[in-house]
């Protein structure tokens, strides 16, 4: 194709050098923000699929049926579409900015595949634990608490750790309501340069780094757990 590879300006893209010392370039910058943005909506994941997990396992019909009902919708629309829902729809209702629309859509979107990945955990635990558990006195709320969720940890690692890394690559997708990220910095950055294909390499190697750390970490975690128990 007679492309002429410029990998020389990638550097300048990493790390900058200015009067103060090297200071983190557009790249590392908006590998940050990736990174903040795709665990403020882990965490919010975390929260409303453990709600909704709860609610498949309780005894409350009407309860069952709202998180049945949440899970049938989430799961069944693209993410995208999900997206604009919040930004375009939800978001001048209540006052959302971008970003805050953003957390809440890669929330209520993971949330739903971390509510299975909690239901699995709980399912997994032996019925002789809740019985050991109802026998000395516990109620139920202490029941997860003390003796249920803290086994299921060990079951629940391994996809929660996939599902993490899912969070990282699902967070590019916001960049198409220019959220300040990766894959954001990436476009604009070519958009100056016109520097595609080293840019987009140098933002996949930086996806690929950070899924990769994570998930060594989190097998790293798995045989400690294993080892402990």
């Amino acid at each position: 194709m007679g492309y002429n590879w410029q990998w020389y300006r990638i550097p300048q893209f990493l790390l900058e050098r200015t009067e103060d010392g090297f200071q983190a370039g557009e790249l590392l910058t908006g590998l940050l923000a990736s990174l903040i943005l795709s665990g403020l909506a882990f965490l919010l994941a975390l929260f409303l699929g453990l709600i909704v997990a709860l609610l498949r396992l309780s005894d409350l019909v009407v309860g069952r049926a709202v998180a049945r009902l949440f899970l049938e919708i989430v799961r069944n629309m693209p993410l995208l579409v999900l997206l604009y829902v919040f930004y375009y729809v939800t978001g001048p209702i209540f006052g959302l900015n971008r970003y805050v629309a953003s957390v809440i859509c890669l929330g209520v979107y993971h949330a739903a595949l971390v509510s299975e990945i909690f239901r699995a955990g709980i399912n997994s635990i032996a019925t002789g634990q809740w019985e050991a558990a109802a026998a000395i006195g516990l109620s139920r709320r202490q029941t997860y608490r003390f003796v249920i969720l803290p086994q299921a940890v060990r079951f629940m690692l391994p996809p929660m750790t996939g599902e993490a890394v899912n969070m990282i690559k699902s967070s590019a997708i916001v960049s198409v309501i220019a959220v300040a990220e990766l894959t954001t910095a990436g476009r604009n950055i070519i958009s100056d340069t016109y520097l595609s294909f080293e840019i987009w390499f140098t933002v996949a190697a930086l996806y690929l780094a950070v899924t990769l750390c994570l998930s060594l970490l989190a097998t790293h975690l798995e045989h400690r757990l294993a080892t402990k128990s």
